[in-house]
């Protein structure tokens, strides 16, 4: 090493020397700082004292909840000394430091139709009850409680992440009811450090303020943040919103209940969308959000706001709870507010408990109505502009709802009823035509059976029957019968609405219960099932008897599941709700007393058979359907000469 480094090194070290002396603490800052180690040290060495003796308490067998380990933390809490506690909490919460501590206290804000619970800690709803609703058991219904529910907005001070959850928030407001046209307000506050001294004017905080109408049930929310511009620059992208709740069971199914609970959303200027009832999943949103609903079978919660979440760092979540827990499902939703909507006239914000009934929601316009499952299109569509019209239209009378479905499945039969004689004629025309069948397939039973099917095409041209003709009525009455599969399960009018030995028409009814569960049936007995299983078979045995089978392999299908079909759809709707069953067993009886009626009196076989005889003997039409060219072209291609 050369003399010029030997001499850096040595400059370097001086500097060093003086830079420590000339900063050394003082003898007050010295003594200061052991007074704090020490006092920390003590109150370390109580407190674990404190958790010891605790320890022994519990083996004694005095009680050891919830309650008594919060005492005790607020032991070892108080057990810091003043200066201490001071700085954890401006560390932690800055500005907001002397709301961190305070006194929890409830007020309720209720009308005609919900009650809602709110908390100072945090200055949040921790509960909310509708009032003309009761669970299976008759307990108030809660659409979610305090125990399993957060609420939470998180924005930034300066450096410090604070959670609203986590502040007492003051008010002057008291638990009021309103009514009719009235309409109040409650206000929530945390107020800034600077602004808590004695003398000095409030006029520094953070806001909540919710407010609710008479006959409403929506709550308006609203957040003011007054005289903290500094904070509203720190918060630029905006603030974030933090909901979710654990469902509680209402219903006597509460598998039917998870099977229908989750999360659905709206983008703005968008469709609704949903996660899947049969998934556990968190998804990112990718646009700003109207609105998001925890949707529970019968009931929901949901957020709105008119000028959209932000989607940065915005998702929802919906996810399945253990299957012994009283709960269904937990559902959350991570949202951003942007600042400026803040500052829009109004209040941009709405919550909304109620029930899932469509015209209810569907008055919000806003697409809520959207959660309830009618069924994907044409389904749907049959639902929204025919079954529910009509059921409305009958709930008008306050008739037993038992009633309204027994008039309601007239009335579809009524409509039905061109296509359905149709379909009856149709197959009079085959079983008049069977004899002749019977014959074509004898004489051609050894022929390829391209050949014979081309030979009884033209049978049936001769004839000028279409084979097909009744299976396009049968086709356009599907949509109805999924429609009515969607509709009651979902229809809440049916909830607790007793028909003669149900109970309930929108869950099964069960005249005795096993104790057990039967695999693939279940642990009751649904009458309701039973007769529309019944009724099922017979009517599939009468078609049989009434329409052309033909032989073979397929009669012999078709034989075994008439007996197969009822079975299965006794094990299947078992568990359904009693009003379905009870509308399908309704339509199978008035569709067999249709068919004899129409058989009986408005089908004359022996014209029809007139009529087909001198269809026989006119010339052949030379015009051919789609079905029948395209049989022609494929004898065509493989060589076969076509009958004429």
């Amino acid at each position: 090493m050369d003399k010029n480094s030997i001499i850096g090194f040595v400059l370097i070290g001086l500097l060093v020397v003086a830079f420590m002396y000339y900063n050394k603490p003082t003898e007050e800052q010295l003594k200061e700082m052991k007074h704090k180690k020490d006092s920390i040290a003590a109150a370390l060495e109580i407190s674990n004292k404190a958790k010891s003796d605790s320890s022994v308490y519990s083996a004694t067998g005095l009680p050891n909840g919830t309650g008594e380990k919060d005492s005790l933390n607020n032991t070892e809490s108080t057990l810091l000394p003043d200066s201490v506690r001071e700085v954890e909490r401006q560390n932690k919460f800055g500005i907001f430091a002397n709301s961190s501590m305070g006194e929890k206290k409830y007020l309720t804000l209720e009308n005609e139709k919900i009650k809602i619970t709110f908390s100072t800690h945090g200055g949040k709803m921790v509960s909310a009850e509708l009032k003309n609703y009761s669970t299976f058991k008759g307990l108030p219904l809660m659409v979610f409680d305090e125990g399993a529910s957060s609420f939470n907005i998180n924005f930034f001070e300066q450096r410090k992440s604070i959670n609203t959850s986590e502040l007492f928030f003051e008010t002057d407001s008291k638990s009021a009811t309103v009514s009719g046209e009235d309409s109040t307000n409650f206000a929530f506050r945390i107020y800034a450090n600077s602004s808590g001294l004695p003398g000095n004017p409030k006029n520094q905080y953070v806001e909540f303020v919710y407010g609710l109408k008479g006959n409403s049930q929506m709550v308006d929310f609203k957040i003011n943040i007054v005289g903290l511009d500094n904070l509203l620059k720190v918060n630029s992208t905006g603030l974030g919103l933090s909901w979710s709740i654990s469902a509680p069971s209402k219903e006597k199914n509460i598998d039917l209940e998870r099977q229908a609970s989750t999360v659905y959303f709206k983008y703005l200027g968008d469709e609704v969308d949903y996660i899947s009832e049969r998934k556990s999943e968190k998804i990112p949103l990718i646009g700003k959000v109207h609105w998001v609903s925890f949707k529970q079978q019968y009931f929901s919660a949901a957020i709105i706001s008119g000028n959209g979440f932000d989607k940065t760092n915005s998702e929802v979540e919906s996810r399945t709870l253990d299957t012994s827990s009283y709960y269904t499902k937990y559902l959350s939703a991570n949202l951003t507010i942007p600042v400026e909507n803040l500052f829009m006239p109004g209040s941009p914000m709405h919550f909304y408990f109620g029930p899932n009934h469509y015209q209810t929601l569907k008055s919000f316009d806003i697409g809520l109505q959207k959660q309830i499952d009618l069924g994907w299109t044409i389904f749907g569509w049959v639902n929204e502009y025919l079954i529910i019209p009509i059921f409305n239209f009958l709930e008008k009378f306050n008739l037993n709802y038992g009633i309204i479905i027994l008039i309601l499945t007239i009335i579809i039969k009524v409509i039905l009823l061109p296509l359905t004689y149709k379909n009856y004629i149709s197959s009079a025309k085959m079983r008049v035509l069977k004899p002749e069948i019977d014959e074509h397939n004898e004489r051609h039973k050894n022929d390829d059976p391209m050949k014979k099917q081309q030979a009884m095409m033209a049978l049936y041209r001769k004839a000028g029957v279409n084979p097909l003709a009744g299976c396009v009525p049968m086709l356009l009455q599907l949509p109805i019968l999924y429609a009515m599969f969607r509709f009651f399960p979902s229809s809440i009018e049916l909830r607790q609405e007793s028909f003669l030995w149900a109970t309930d028409l929108s869950t099964f009814d069960s005249s005795y219960d096993f104790g057990f569960k039967v695999p693939f049936y279940g642990d009751h007995i649904s009458l309701f099932t039973i007769l529309m299983s019944i009724s099922t078979f017979l009517y599939t045995k009468y078609n049989m008897q009434t329409t052309t089978m033909g032989g073979g392999m397929q009669a012999t299908q078709m034989k075994i599941m008439t007996y197969i079909m009822p079975v299965m759809l006794l094990g299947f709707f078992n568990n359904y709700s009693a009003g379905l069953s009870y509308y399908y067993f309704l339509a199978n009886a008035i569709s067999i007393l249709q068919q004899l009626v129409i058989m009986k009196w408005f089908v004359d076989e022996k014209k029809i058979h007139a009529q087909i005889q001198e269809n026989k003997a006119k010339p052949v039409s030379q015009t051919k359907s789609k079905f029948q060219q395209r049989l022609e072209d494929m004898a065509k291609k493989r060589g076969y000469k076509l009958p004429k």
